[in-house]
């Protein structure tokens, strides 16, 4: 698959045709205010008015309804030759594009029945910090350890990718070290501070995590970021790498600590299982799962983890496949910086900073229980912490303009 950047710029490049100018001077224009609204994404489909996605709902933009024309139109105006061509065979493209110096989006073009649709996903170009995410402590432990792995997991659109590159600023400046990224596509940019940051993205500078992968071990790392690991020979080659002296951050699509440790090991063969988790406890640092939950009064949101650090005895439980045994571990490993799910949306809810119901929806989610609470833990006053939006950092004139959620927005 093909990715490429293209640089939005004010004057229209000559080589896009004139029918198309008007429509390029919308999607910028839309573009702009995905910015202007902290919007997380922006959704284009046939049919449909422009809908953007602000703290997790969706909203329709008061807007006519876009033709499979128009869409087309304006996604030809940002692609690249190579890439209109690759979309029109493959029927789909993920390429991302950099709104001048405020933002870049990564963007999924697609069809559907009724034509042409995407998804533009706003990646900020200013990397948040671990104080502005308001990560707990024990994530700074481990973006200071010489080696092993981190895997940062969660569902899509929890904030994976802002918490890993807030962890690797954090390297960036504080630590002389070599940090290589490979990723589908390169999300947040990093400038080489104290620390020298290469980016490597899939199909335009490597053809596959694995390859890329093999090739880091001779390119002098102390850090390698693997933006997803998606089958067993990127998982095999992610664990040789921690095992021979590299801090590794991976990604996964799970929901819980316990759930990660099994997809790792699911992925394998039967024969190689037992391998495997040799290797995983050996080398396993810690497992950070996370959620983003709607703040109170709707304005933001933030994240409440699930946090597993790799001490002995989590490793006895991997060695020996006592993965059940691992929510136990966690509920009494607090001295270690462990967290279970529920204690983190409980405790968030005990400052003040999400309401009851969010509480008890995202208690459901983490658990069978019925989310059943102290009622009057709600009533404490809302704490104005840090905005941990998964990809939109506010800035201080944007909240003195807070939008007001309940109504449609005006374009």
């Amino acid at each position: 698959m093909l990715y490429a950047e293209v640089e939005i710029v004010s004057k229209f490049q000559e080589q896009v045709l004139k029918k198309w100018e008007f429509i390029t001077m919308d999607i910028t224009q839309l573009l702009a205010f995905v910015m202007q609204n902290n919007a997380s994404d922006l959704h284009l489909s046939a049919m449909n008015p422009p809908i953007v996605r602000v703290y997790g709902n969706l909203k329709r933009l008061k807007a006519e309804p876009l033709t499979n024309d128009q869409i087309r139109a304006m996604l030809y105006s940002i692609m690249t030759d190579e890439q209109r061509a690759e979309y029109e065979k493959n029927l789909e493209l993920d390429f991302a594009i950099s709104f001048g110096e405020k933002a870049r989006f990564r963007v999924n073009a697609f069809t559907n029945r009724n034509g042409t649709a995407a998804v533009f996903r706003t990646i900020p170009s200013v990397v948040p910090t671990m104080q502005e995410l308001d990560l707990p402590p024990v994530m700074k432990r481990f973006s200071e350890l010489e080696k092993g792995i981190i895997l940062v997991t969660g569902p899509t659109g929890s904030g994976k990718s802002t918490t890993l590159a807030s962890m690797v600023n954090h390297i960036n400046e504080t630590m002389p070290k070599h940090i290589l990224t490979v990723e589908d596509p390169v999300e947040f940019f990093h400038s080489s501070k104290k620390a020298l940051i290469n980016h490597r993205e899939l199909g335009n500078d490597t053809h596959s995590f694995s390859r890329a992968l093999k090739s880091a071990l001779r390119e002098d790392p102390d850090v390698i970021l693997v933006g997803e690991m998606r089958d067993h020979e990127t998982i095999s080659l992610a664990l040789t790498a921690a095992e021979t002296g590299h801090l590794v951050f991976g990604t996964l699509h799970s929901n819980s600590a316990a759930k990660t440790i099994d997809r790792i090991i699911d992925v394998f063969p039967t024969g190689d299982k037992e391998m495997i988790r040799a290797m995983l406890s050996s080398s396993l640092q810690g497992v950070v799962a996370q959620t983003l939950l709607r703040r109170k009064g709707g304005q933001g949101r933030i994240a409440a983890f699930e946090i597993l650090v790799g001490t002995n005895a989590v490793r006895n439980l991997i060695r020996e496949n006592q993965i059940p045994q691992m929510y136990s571990m966690i509920q009494t490993g607090s001295r270690y910086g462990m967290i279970t799910m529920e204690d983190s949306i409980k405790s968030l809810l005990e400052q003040g900073l999400i309401d009851e119901e969010e509480a008890r929806g995202a208690l459901m989610k983490a658990s069978d229980d019925d989310g059943g609470m102290d009622n009057g833990a709600h009533d404490q006053a809302t704490q104005q912490g840090p905005q941990s939006n998964s990809r939109v950092k506010r800035t201080s004139s944007q909240e003195t303009q807070p939008i007001n959620i309940e109504e449609g927005y005006s374009f």
